[in-house]
């Protein structure tokens, strides 16, 4: 999948660093959103998104907004992100996306008119096909919409809310992935996701209060404002390559004096317990963290791109009375998990 910044598309040749040309895109059928954890409802657009290219011989793309535009209107109250950038890249890639756009979603964006925006797609961006949600609006003041586009001149197809076949068949959506997930019930957030969640990140420098109560941990650096689940889990992590894909035994081949971890639940994996939070015992206010504690590893994991999914909630966020308890709390936990992953399938 090639990915392009809207900013190099569209820039005048005068505008574009010396020796570099202008990008053309070959025609595409197109489809427009935030794709926050590309979910069964976002596969169902990626479809008909790949049926349409196919059909009239185009190439697929997709265009998405960083930050999503919540995000820069309010973003102390904004949703929290299932996926960062790097997360949907990989998975709008695995369902067949040949182009990707990201339009960086600030002052001037948000400015264009809906006008403006139509002549970027069709006269820019080479786009010959749509494919929109329902309630699909854009431009200043939002005031262009699908049949604006089909006034245009362009192709739209829309698809209309996907529902899953549960018992209220209710709408798929971001926000009800957010809500099982911060709920804890994560196998019906992976029911509509369609996978199992998971967060990747490159294991950064923390502040080592865990290495002092003898749980080291491994501080995933979370690229976005906050996360979509918070407390205590179970989880299996992979070492992840500079294309996203997992290093056979990434992890063990890091281990220090023979002591290699507990196996976890997929091929390649370790078991892990895992805090997502605030860590309101040790009074950090609204510092997100990811941090993993491998049982039984001792190895040296800084800078490497680890996945952390998700298996099992064991409860939220507690807040502890001084490191001595909170060491306690966490030898529990640890004990818990242990204990849950033993009664597991090897």
């Amino acid at each position: 999948m090639n990915t392009y910044f809207l900013e190099q598309l569209i820039a005048s040749p005068s505008a574009l660093p010396a020796h570099t040309s202008p990008i053309n895109l070959a025609p595409c059928a197109l489809t427009i959103g935030n794709f926050d954890g590309v979910h069964l409802g976002h596969q169902a657009m990626l479809a008909q998104v790949r049926e349409i290219a196919q059909a009239q011989n185009l190439g697929s793309a997709v265009m998405i907004f960083e930050p999503q535009p919540r995000e820069f209107f309010a973003p102390a109250t904004a949703p929290a992100r299932l996926t960062n950038l790097a997360e949907k890249q990989a998975l709008l890639a695995e369902h067949g996306v040949e182009t990707l756009i990201v339009a960086s979603f600030d002052t001037d964006f948000r400015s264009l008119s809906a006008q403006a925006f139509a002549d970027i797609l069709a006269k820019r961006l080479n786009v010959k096909a749509l494919v929109l949600g329902d309630d699909f609006r854009f431009g200043h003041d939002r005031t262009g919409d699908s049949q604006f586009l089909r006034d245009y001149g362009l192709d739209v197809t829309n698809l209309h809310t996907v529902i899953d076949n549960g018992g209220k068949a209710s709408r798929i959506s971001s926000t009800r992935v957010r809500d099982l997930l911060l709920a804890g019930d994560i196998d019906a957030a992976n029911t509509l996701l369609g996978r199992d969640y998971a967060i990747a990140g490159i294991v950064v420098g923390g502040d080592q209060i865990g290495r002092t109560m003898d749980f080291p941990t491994a501080n995933i650096d979370l690229q976005r404002l906050k996360p979509a689940l918070h407390g205590i889990f179970a989880v299996d992590v992979v070492s992840l390559d500079d294309h996203g894909k997992v290093i056979a035994n990434g992890l063990t081949t890091q281990v220090i004096n023979g002591k290699s971890g507990v196996t976890g639940l997929r091929p390649h994996s370790l078991f892990g317990t895992a805090s997502i939070g605030i860590r309101p015992s040790v009074d950090k206010g609204s510092d997100w963290r990811l941090e993993v504690h491998f049982p039984e590893l001792q190895a040296d994991l800084y800078g490497l791109n680890l996945q952390v999914r998700f298996l099992h909630y064991l409860h939220g966020e507690r807040h502890y009375d001084g490191l001595e308890a909170l060491k306690v709390g966490i030898h529990n936990d640890v004990t818990a998990l242990l204990e849950w992953r033993a009664e597991q399938p090897n």
